[in-house]
């Protein structure tokens, strides 16, 4: 009986912690009522999180670096002798930064995809910039999740390869730096 009793408590003591995630949570992470729902939404809000602390301390530690107005880009490319150009029969994961004091972007190659992310102040009509950016050289938006605290936005795309993409992960990055400015 006493099993049954803490069993019981157990379960009451989930339901509440869970509709507590739920409440701390945006509700367009979490589609379902139902307890795998609740917390697959709590995940992903918490990597956006994440992803949006990195971004600003990265802001922060730029800022306190190069108080420069004047756009420098700076990129890092793949290890010397690998061959930058997206295609399916590269798999290994390539990266390009292009940052200033516009924006600061990040290109990853991974598999057949593009994981593009930049971080800037809110400027209205960027996201749309970029979009037909990516559109015109080749790409389609798989998913774009927005994230902003203050007047700064974080932009996350996954991105597919068109067949007629012919750009390195630099080249990538560069032309979306171009659209913040």
């Amino acid at each position: 009986m006493a099993h049954i009793a803490v069993e019981r408590n157990r379960r009451k003591q989930m339901n509440e912690h869970l509709k507590v995630l739920r409440s701390l949570t945006p509700c367009f992470y979490v589609k379902r009522g139902d307890q795998a729902s609740i917390i697959g939404g709590v995940i992903e809000f918490i990597k956006e999180l994440h992803q949006v602390l990195q971004a600003l301390e990265s802001a922060k530690r730029r800022k306190s670096l190069s108080p420069s107005p004047s756009p420098s880009p700076r990129m890092a490319l793949a290890p010397p002798g690998s061959p930058p150009i997206f295609g399916f029969d590269n798999i290994r994961e390539l990266s390009a930064c292009c940052n200033s004091s516009l924006a600061d972007v990040e290109a990853k190659l991974s598999g057949s995809n593009v994981l593009l992310r930049t971080i800037s102040r809110r400027i209205p009509g960027q996201v749309v910039r970029i979009i037909s950016a990516l559109e015109r050289l080749s790409f389609e938006v798989l998913h774009l999740n927005i994230s902003s605290m203050d007047d700064t936005v974080l932009y996350s795309f996954t991105i597919k390869i068109g067949l007629e993409c012919q750009l390195s992960v630099e080249e990538l990055a560069h032309e979306v730096q171009q659209t913040f400015t």
